[in-house]
């Protein structure tokens, strides 16, 4: 079954679709990025059924999820990407921009706001936490001079 298909599943003939609220907040958003990722399909031999409560998919809160976040203004293409992610708590930005402000990005050699740059290495930036950049050492390997 499609996203835009009408369901056969009693409970959701009698409950119908859940409404998407008029002004999305975000807390909307945060809820509906969870609906989609929790309630993803999960391939059965009688097809996919929702990963969560076992209904056929789409379900009602997946469908829900979907249908907010194509009104934030995300595409099917990044929603799926969010699926594919699998992290229920995925921030997506509100508002939603799909390009940004565009003094966001720092020129070229220089750190973006609360980025520190690389010594030694010109245009690059260190990334807090991740392993072998600024501070941080990589296990196993042993500590730079």
């Amino acid at each position: 079954m499609r996203v835009g298909e009408q369901s056969t599943d009693p409970i959701d003939q009698i409950l119908g679709e859940v409404p998407v609220p008029a002004p999305l907040t975000p807390e909307d958003v945060r809820l509906a990025v969870r609906a989609v990722v929790v309630h993803a399909a999960e391939e059965w031999p009688a097809g996919p059924k929702c990963r969560n409560d076992g209904s056929s998919f789409p379900c009602r809160l997946h469908r829900w999820g979907r249908r907010v976040l194509e009104t934030h203004g995300l595409n099917d293409r990044q929603i799926d990407a969010l699926i594919r992610h699998g992290n229920p708590f995925v921030h997506v930005p509100f508002p939603f921009v799909l390009t940004g402000p565009s003094g966001a990005r720092p020129a070229p050699g220089q750190a973006a706001r609360g980025q520190t740059a690389r010594p030694g290495v010109p245009g690059q930036v260190a990334r807090p936490g991740v392993p072998g950049q600024a501070g941080r050492p990589v296990p196993g390997q042993p500590a730079r001079a």
